[in-house]
């Protein structure tokens, strides 16, 4: 018996190739609702087409007149430039083959191409049936001067003719397009609204592109070249007038000041304008970008790093690459890299304002004091050039960490704004140098002071250093009040909260709550205990450590804590106690465990018993 090897036998035959069916209906909806964010892009095809023809005309022929010429009358649009133009081959290979552009280079040309035209994707001229119902098109070759004008007629059912013209139908090469407007576009197609669309897309494009509002109308200048950053003025002061009124023009609002961005390695120039007020951390600006001076996007979220959110951008670029709808930018290594290049542009900004411009520094930073300190978490260098500019809040008063560090070696800080406010007062009156960290970033940025000022000390406020600056009472009158002392903490024993008794300013503070990290885990540790079962009874009661406790400071210079101290009634004084705690407790504005609120409920009802009684009391004697 013999085998077969299939390795030896002959391959099947190729099956029969088959080209796919486009349903041109489906396309124009998946162009409209998935691809395009709205069927103004439509314009941006048109002039991108135009402006490309153009390009490619100067490639072979410089001397060629770089013209575009649109107009809007009764439902239909026209542009007509003085490009390339098409053959009668080309129109029926190009226009009616999707994917395929006439732009496109040979395999080892085709990045070349891309770096000359605008259009990439070869979605091309069938964008428009997203508001036309008939697409027409006379074009004439400059490749092959022979050759006549041809007809490419196209409709939105999928049909399309090509026919050959006269030569008069179009004398000189180039290529006239026109729309007709489908039942429901037609707004899409008012004079108005295509001028307005043609300048917002195609104001700095390099050729001369006019718009003719119907045959008698006199032509209008879409372009308005060169780019106001590039214009020269008189004197800084009318280029920034001039820059304000462009950011005014864009986007609405007069910037507080704007920084040029000339970065001709990464292909980029524009100006980024400084928000005039405050904004949100969280907040993504959307950022104008133009590609090859054709507006690509006025929402690109992903141009600046995020701690740039206080800028809004203009720029021209022919480096980023555009996503297949052109319409916003392909997050990729050049755009990563262009992102790190705008950054270290607006950092250079703010080094320059600190050395030559303290005035327009100072006014930066009351507004956006928080963009630069986002960025000087990531930045030693520049946390240690704004050291004596970025504002804080501490017990001094709002100061730069410059001129608190001069005021104070030790720096302690407090993680929330409820505990720095209740310990702000008393820390001042008592030489205590403490900033508020409970705002965004401030923590982070302390905990990088000792790298560019290595003699500074900053720690965390903890109860025991504030106890150690407040003023001890005399030991005779502390050991006249140990009964008192002793009463208060066996009362708030349960709460696991120690009391001392210190004499501190403001008078009118009766009693301060303390505490810090530490104890409030251990505060945590043994409330977790009490509620688990007997194998972590066991685990967390071995963790059990030897932090410090929350402490009830009592103020023996208040009049009230001294009568309070005075009372011969042990159960009273205990109420009394508990109340000062809750109160304490309340101003802090730390969240109230269940047991403390059952100690506040207590107090108070205790203290209702003790005041209606003593009124009984009072009216019986009577």
């Amino acid at each position: 018996m013999t085998s077969t090897n299939p390795a030896q036998s002959s391959a099947p035959p190729d099956p029969a190739a088959n080209s796919f069916q486009v349903d041109l209906r489906g396309l124009v909806d998946l162009l409209s609702h998935h691809l395009y964010s709205s069927p103004r892009v439509y314009v941006r095809e048109l002039m991108q087409n135009a402006v490309d023809a153009i390009t490619a005309r100067q490639a072979i022929d410089p001397d060629a007149r770089p013209r575009i010429r649109l107009w809007a009358e009764d439902g239909t649009v026209g542009i007509s430039d003085d490009g390339i133009g098409l053959t009668s081959d080309e129109a029926h290979s190009l226009l009616a083959t999707i994917g395929r552009s006439s732009k496109r280079g040979g395999e080892h040309g085709l990045e070349t191409a891309r770096k000359e035209f605008l259009g990439q994707f070869g979605i091309g001229l069938l964008a428009c049936f997203v508001v036309a119902t008939e697409i027409r098109v006379v074009t004439r070759s400059a490749r092959d001067l022979t050759a006549p004008p041809v007809e490419w007629l196209a409709t939105d059912d999928g049909s399309y003719t090509v026919r050959e013209l006269d030569h008069e139908a179009r004398p000189e090469p180039g290529t006239t397009v026109l729309l007709r407007a489908r039942h429901g576009a037609e707004e899409w197609m008012v004079p108005a609204k295509v001028e307005q669309l043609a300048r917002d897309y195609g104001s700095l494009l390099p050729y001369d592109i006019t718009f003719q509002a119907g045959p008698g109308a006199e032509p209008r200048p879409v372009t308005d070249r060169p780019a106001v950053w590039d214009r020269p003025h008189p004197t800084p002061a009318a280029r920034r007038v001039a820059l304000a009124g462009h950011c005014a023009q864009v986007f609405g609002f007069t910037p507080l000041d704007s920084i040029d961005l000339d970065l001709p390695v990464a292909g980029v120039r524009g100006v980024a304008y400084v928000l005039p007020g405050p904004t949100s951390p969280a907040h993504r600006s959307g950022h104008r970008v133009h590609l090859k001076g054709m507006l690509l996007t006025d929402q690109a979220s992903n141009l600046l790093p995020d701690w740039a959110f206080f800028v809004r951008v203009v720029l021209d670029t022919d480096t980023l690459r555009p996503t297949a709808s052109r319409e916003n930018l392909y997050d990729d290594e050049t755009l990563a890299a262009v992102r790190e290049a705008l950054g270290s542009r607006i950092r250079t900004w703010l080094a320059e304002l600190a050395a030559s411009e303290p005035e327009r520094l100072a006014a930066f930073l009351g507004v956006h004091h928080l963009g630069v300190k986002s960025l000087a978490r990531h930045d030693a260098e520049l946390l240690g050039l704004m050291l004596p500019w970025l504002p804080f809040e501490t017990s001094d008063g709002s100061m730069s960490l410059e001129e608190f560090a001069a005021a104070h070696s030790d720096i302690h800080f407090t993680r929330t704004v409820e505990e720095f406010r209740q310990i702000a007062p008393i820390a001042a009156a008592h030489g205590l140098g403490v900033i508020n960290a409970g705002y965004i970033y401030d923590a982070d940025l302390l905990a990088l002071l000792p790298t560019v000022r290595p003699e500074l000390k900053v720690t965390e406020l903890d109860a025991g250093a504030v106890t150690e600056r407040l003023d001890p009472v005399p030991t005779g009158v502390e050991l006249a009040l140990a009964g008192f002392l002793s009463t208060a903490r066996t009362r708030l024993e349960a709460q696991g909260c120690d009391v001392v008794l210190r004499a501190f300013q403001p008078v009118a503070v009766p009693a301060l709550y303390l505490d810090d990290r530490q104890a409030r885990q251990e505060r945590d540790r043994t409330a977790a205990l009490d509620s688990a079962d007997s194998l972590w009874t066991g685990i967390l009661g071995s963790l059990r450590g030897s932090a410090p406790r929350a402490r009830l400071v009592l103020n023996h210079n208040n009049p009230l804590i001294r009568r309070i101290a005075g009372l011969p009634d042990e159960t009273l004084t205990g109420t009394a106690v508990e109340s000062l705690y809750g109160q304490a407790l309340l101003m802090s504005q730390r969240p109230l465990r269940p047991a403390d609120s059952a100690l506040l409920n207590r107090a108070f009802l205790g203290l209702l018993e003790w005041a209606t009684h003593s009124h009984d009391a009072q009216e019986g004697h009577k």
